[in-house]
């Protein structure tokens, strides 16, 4: 039960972390939707090096905590991080893309998709 709640403080405060690229990520999330990539884009948040997505900011080079990719469901799927049994579950669960931001974060407390809800 410690270890669930301690979780839960982590994503507030990977949440909270995350406020400040707000506007990075909605411009993102749009240009994924407006060019008609897909209509549903996932943010990747992560610390270590992935292939995954194109990436907008390298934490290394920016000195920040995170590094962020652009990615999609389409590429989840190729990928194999969604499988084809999954894809239509994920499409029921994925929320409204103008009004929320779709991530996926990768910490040290695991792996999840996250729905973090516009401000802007």
């Amino acid at each position: 039960m410690y270890e669930e709640i301690k979780d839960v403080e982590k994503l507030m405060f990977i949440e909270k972390e995350l406020r400040n690229y707000e506007t990075l990520l909605c411009k993102a999330a749009d240009s994924i939707l407006d060019e008609g990539i897909s209509n549903y884009p996932i943010i990747v948040v992560h610390k270590q090096e992935i292939s995954l997505g194109v990436p907008l900011i390298n934490r290394v080079k920016s000195e920040t905590n995170w590094s962020i990719n652009a990615s999609t469901l389409e590429e989840f799927y190729k990928k194999e991080l969604i499988v084809k049994s999954k894809v239509d579950e994920f499409r029921k669960t994925y929320k409204n893309p103008r009004t929320n931001l779709c991530l996926f974060v990768i910490s040290d407390i695991g792996a999840q998709f996250l729905f973090l809800v516009r401000k802007m």
